[in-house]
């Protein structure tokens, strides 16, 4: 079970039930690394997809902002879009990103203290 776990969903309109996207996000700190963690996006496929690129890329990495942000573009680099989706994509990468700097609680690209 995860230390710390956080949820983020996006949608158009605060009224809707549904996200256009949505991240999950389960993390074990290990220091000021990162330990173990799992990473869900939702919205961009027909199912949830499980980002098991950017947990191996953040597994035992330190924790900051550009790690975080280098998972995101190591996870999605490989998606394939449709014309009316196409801009889910950069708005899963930017939910994910501040997702997990509100886990690590980071302003300023600085690692976890």
């Amino acid at each position: 079970m995860a230390a710390s776990a956080r949820y983020r969903k996006v949608g158009d309109r605060a009224s809707f039930d549904f996200a256009l996207v949505s991240v999950a996000v389960a993390v074990d700190p290990d220091g000021d690394r990162i330990g173990d963690v799992r990473i869900a996006f939702g919205g961009l496929a027909t199912t949830p997809w499980r980002a098991r690129r950017a947990e191996d890329f953040l597994r035992g990495a330190p924790a900051t902002a550009d790690r975080f942000a280098a998972a995101a573009l190591e996870e999605l680099a490989t998606a394939r879009t449709a014309r009316a989706n196409a801009y889910e994509v950069g708005l899963e990468r930017d939910v994910l990103v501040a997702t997990l700097r509100e886990w690590d609680d980071v302003d300023d690209g600085a690692p976890r203290a």
